[in-house]
């Protein structure tokens, strides 16, 4: 499908800088011009963005959308449509699929799958595991495929690879960042052993302690200099691994991501209003982490935001603790967070296209995904920053059907998102087929 021609005038375009005045045009999908008093040739569609913010697609390069085999909890469609419904034009899908996504066959029949049913562009994780260590960089430049992933902990079968020969020999295996859930196994499940019968969830940070995340930290930091392969560190969840990294200063040869979950719940609050409803690994800890990584969100420390979309279904949520599912369904509250943050001083405008269309750009090399120029392709998100009362007012896509964020007061709403110059969604609904392609990458072959 080509994409589409348009004018988005009168609004006012977050950029790396900052926000001005300025018209987009879109032709023919990509972005073809931006300034003040564009005129778009005669029969071009328009939208009025007077008074609105005019933002690049957001890309989420963490979310886990179950399918296949646990589409019970989300699928393709309905993650995709939470996708842009928050403004994420494109998505960065995890590994831990039943079965896992470890073969070039596994990453093909993902790919078949999300032809004519994603909402948003695409692209997917392969798992490294013991079995392809040796062979998994071979493949990672195979089209559609984001990155190797690999779960140190919080896994099981063969994605979880908790002994450091065996990542050593991942990480010897191809060029492109690794990417890493960085918790220790063996301290996992020491801890686990020991946890009284009967605990209620606000103990899930102190099983999961901070010395859980740090150790695998420090492990991985120690693999990265040793192979000098550069790793990447998923949904880091403490001040301690924050100061680690700062300290070790290996520079662009290990990066991290934050999530909003980290950055916008608070422990013990979280776990007593809203139980296991806020579970999630790593788990949420006090305000003096949340304190750190908002500090890292907003120095550059952090290199980008995932949203680390993990949905379940209320059965699942509803199991005693620690046998109720982690994850929450995060894909289209991240910007409205986002925003939110601005508002409360501790992020500018500007930091958002930094985190959330730069940074994955930079971890991963996604073409034709930077701040609105000339060239790009023509994937906006329009927010209305007078949008206000309580997100779980606004329309919920995800199958997990509530979020823990229900109650924030909005600052602002993503109100339209366009892909490749046509309309996705607005008003509350999805507009349009289902017109997401797959994401290209550097490199790719």
């Amino acid at each position: 499908m080509s994409g589409g021609d348009l004018l988005v005038h009168g609004g006012r375009l977050v950029g790396p800088t900052g926000v001005t005045p300025a018209d987009v045009l879109i032709r023919d999908g990509r972005v073809a011009e931006v300034g003040a008093g564009l005129e778009a040739p005669e029969g071009i569609a328009r939208i009025d963005a007077a008074g609105k913010l005019i933002l690049p697609g957001l890309t989420d390069p963490q979310v886990h959308f179950r399918e296949p085999g646990l589409t019970r909890k989300e699928d393709l469609a309905s993650g995709s449509l939470a996708a842009i419904a928050g403004g994420v034009t494109g998505f960065m899908e995890m590994p831990n699929t039943d079965p896992n996504t470890d073969s070039p066959a596994r990453l093909d029949d993902k790919l078949s799958r999300s032809v004519d049913r994603c909402r948003a562009d695409y692209a997917f994780f392969l798992g490294g595991t013991r079995e392809n260590a040796d062979v998994i960089g071979e493949w990672e430049h195979a089209p559609g495929c984001a990155g190797i992933k690999v779960f140190m902990g919080s896994s099981t079968g063969s994605l979880l690879v908790p002994d450091d020969p065996t990542l050593e020999r991942i990480l010897r295996s191809g060029e492109k960042r690794v990417t890493f859930h960085s918790e220790d196994d063996d301290r996992l499940k020491e801890r686990y052993a020991a946890l009284p019968d009967g605990s209620h969830v606000r103990e899930h940070p102190h099983v999961r302690d901070v010395e859980t995340a740090v150790k695998a930290t420090k492990r991985l930091l120690e693999l990265a200099e040793l192979t000098g392969r550069p790793i990447h560190i998923l949904h880091v969840s403490t001040a301690d691994e924050i100061h680690l990294v700062r300290e070790r200063d290996l520079g662009d040869l290990v990066t991290i991501e934050l999530t909003p979950n980290h950055l916008f719940l608070a422990a013990p609050d979280c776990y007593e209003t809203h139980g296991t409803w806020a579970q999630m690994n790593p788990p949420v800890r006090d305000r003096a982490h949340q304190e750190i990584l908002r500090e890292a969100a907003a120095d550059g420390t952090a290199a980008c935001i995932g949203s680390d979309h993990a949905p379940h279904t209320a059965e699942d949520k509803a199991l005693p603790f620690p046998r109720s599912s982690s994850g929450i369904a995060g894909v289209q509250t991240t910007l409205p967070l986002l925003l939110t943050a601005v508002r409360d001083g501790w992020l500018r405008h500007e930091d958002i296209v930094r985190l959330c269309v730069e940074g994955p750009r930079r971890v991963y090399g996604v073409r034709d995904r930077g701040p609105v120029a000339p060239g790009q392709l023509g994937h906006l998100v329009i927010v209305d920053p007078d949008v206000s009362g309580p997100l779980g007012a606004q329309p919920f896509h995800s199958r997990a059907g509530r979020t823990p964020f229900a109650d924030v007061e909005l600052a602002g709403m993503p109100v339209t998102t366009i892909l490749a110059g046509r309309v996705a969604y607005a008003d509350g609904a999805a507009k349009g087929p289902a017109a997401g392609r797959r994401m290209a990458f550097d490199g790719e072959r």
